[in-house]
């Protein structure tokens, strides 16, 4: 049999690929196959290094850089991009398996982060007052905080490192990127889009690897912020971890999102609506719907259409045709899930679609979990409790809208919730009540657009700005408060006493 020597992916430090010193390498699949189609290198400590010290050393010349300077290199990324889209979709969907529609849809929505970023000229701009005190005036400035960090997931390989570095750089500041390690081809290639748009080198690196090469970025001493997303444990760990090396944090944690549907809502709507936020990207989006809430007579009707239209959900390879729904990332992840699966059974839940032995034609060995959805779920359930990130909808009753509000408001994730109604009323009483960060009136995910800012409360988010709008331009900015006086001839010299402005 003849023997294929599989890529090894390089690094990508100081503008160009870097071959790393570490010997470890991981295994990159494609999903849908299950065969590995490539190995990157889990960074080293010295690896790690090298890609910070080639950002602190391009950092003067960039921070100084006139921001509409930086913004013109961003509109040109931007522009390669968009012409890039497609190519780049398929490079997500050999390493993660969503379908190329869904990834190229992902491209689009950190493009717009891009757009967003290309604006920082004016978004930097502070705030002046002439006279605070006589001939005294005052105004504040927004500074780069240096070398900055993120540590991104697999779901998301393009659109959520946009969440981060288009915004750091706008503001001044270089970047280390360190992806996940399940598909991580597409931050080398962004790497090369940045500098054809003419970004300096070492203004943004990438390096690979696992808990060894995050670690070695949280304890740097010359990495001022990390930007995190990914799991509530981890997301704990990152924010505890960076926060005691004296970082800046920002760490996006897991997510248990609830669509509530009423009786007097448009069920037709709400059934096509939630299948696309349960099943839409094999369920492995942060912003997923994973607990419907379904309130009086409206359950037993969108348990129906549920099912009938999860049954004819097109499970397959992400680049074929007429696919709506593709493999998971890993085996582990696949086990993972129908393990839960068979919990929510052994549990006592009602399992109306089972999707842990999916058919999919010449594709044995692919990562497939088919669309599943529970009836009858109550919360103290596993499958309930816990993030199942897969293609799972669980179905839980409630008998007034004030019953499923504090459904919501007792879980302990509190990233995105939406509801389905025709009332004004119920819709403003879910606006006010609601304890999530993200929440939506007949619209399943609402994710926001770029110019504002994306994230949740209690276990899913650490620490206190969000990422991307303006919350992101505060994250990678430090505030400096400037006061000034020219004195003619001295005579208004401060004394020992405490300055009083007047």
């Amino acid at each position: 049999m003849e023997l294929k020597t599989l890529e090894r992916l390089p690094m990508w430090i100081g503008g160009r690929a870097h071959a790393p010193t570490t010997t470890r390498y991981g295994e990159v699949t494609n999903p849908a196959t299950g065969e590995v189609v490539r190995h990157v290198p889990y960074a080293n400590p010295e690896d790690v290094d090298a890609a910070v010290r080639a950002a602190q050393d391009a950092l003067p010349a960039w921070r100084a850089s006139p921001s509409l300077r930086r913004a013109r290199i961003l509109m040109r990324f931007r522009d390669l991009m968009e012409a890039n889209k497609k190519e780049l979709a398929k490079i997500v969907t050999q390493e993660h398996g969503k379908t190329l529609v869904d990834a190229e849809g992902s491209i689009t929505r950190g493009i717009e982060v891009v757009e967003f970023a290309t604006g920082v000229p004016h978004l930097l701009k502070g705030e002046h007052s002439e006279n605070v005190g006589t001939e005294v005036d005052s105004w504040s400035i927004r500074q780069p905080v240096g070398v900055c960090a993120g540590i991104t997931p697999f779901n998301f390989p393009a659109m959520v490192p946009m969440w981060m570095y288009p915004v750091a750089l706008a503001c001044g500041n270089t970047f280390v990127l360190k992806p996940s390690e399940r598909d991580p081809s597409l931050a080398l290639r962004m790497g090369e889009l940045l500098k054809e748009a003419g970004l300096p080198d070492g203004v943004f690196n990438v390096v690979h690897g696992d808990k060894e090469a995050v670690d070695a970025l949280l304890a740097h001493p010359l990495v001022r912020a990390i930007s995190f997303v990914g799991s509530t444990p981890i997301a704990r760990y990152i924010y505890e971890t960076g926060a005691r090396n004296g970082k800046r944090v920002q760490a996006l944690g897991g997510a248990k999102n609830h669509a509530i549907v009423l009786p007097d809502a448009d069920l037709d709507f709400a059934t096509e609506a939630i299948i696309g936020a349960g099943y839409g990207s094999a369920g492995e989006r942060c912003m997923a719907i994973s607990a419907v809430v379904a309130v009086g007579d409206a359950g037993d009707a969108l348990i129906a259409r549920l099912a009938v239209r999860a049954r004819r959900i097109a499970t397959g390879p992400g680049d074929a045709a007429g696919i709506e729904m593709g493999p998971v990332i890993t085996r582990a992840a696949r086990d993972r899930i129908t393990g839960l699966i068979d919990r929510g059974v052994a549990e006592g839940a009602a399992l109306v679609v089972d999707g842990r032995r999916p058919a999919v034609p010449g594709h044995p060995n692919g990562f497939f979990v088919g669309p599943t959805l529970f009836d009858r779920v109550a919360p103290s359930m596993t499958i309930y409790r816990e993030e199942i990130f897969g293609p799972v909808l669980c179905v839980v009753r409630a008998g007034s809208l004030d019953e499923a509000i504090a459904l919501v408001n007792a879980n302990p994730y509190a990233n995105g919730a939406a509801v389905f109604t025709r009332s004004g009323y119920a819709a403003r009483r879910f606006q006010q009540d609601c304890e999530v960060g993200m929440a939506g009136v007949n619209v399943p995910i609402p994710v926001p657009m770029a110019f504002f800012s994306f994230g949740g409360w209690r276990n899913s988010l650490f620490g206190d700005l969000h990422v991307h709008g303006m919350d992101g331009v505060r994250f990678y900015t430090r505030t400096k408060v400037m006061t000034s006086r020219w004195p003619d001839d001295g005579s208004a010299a401060p004394g020992f006493h405490m300055p009083v402005m007047g």
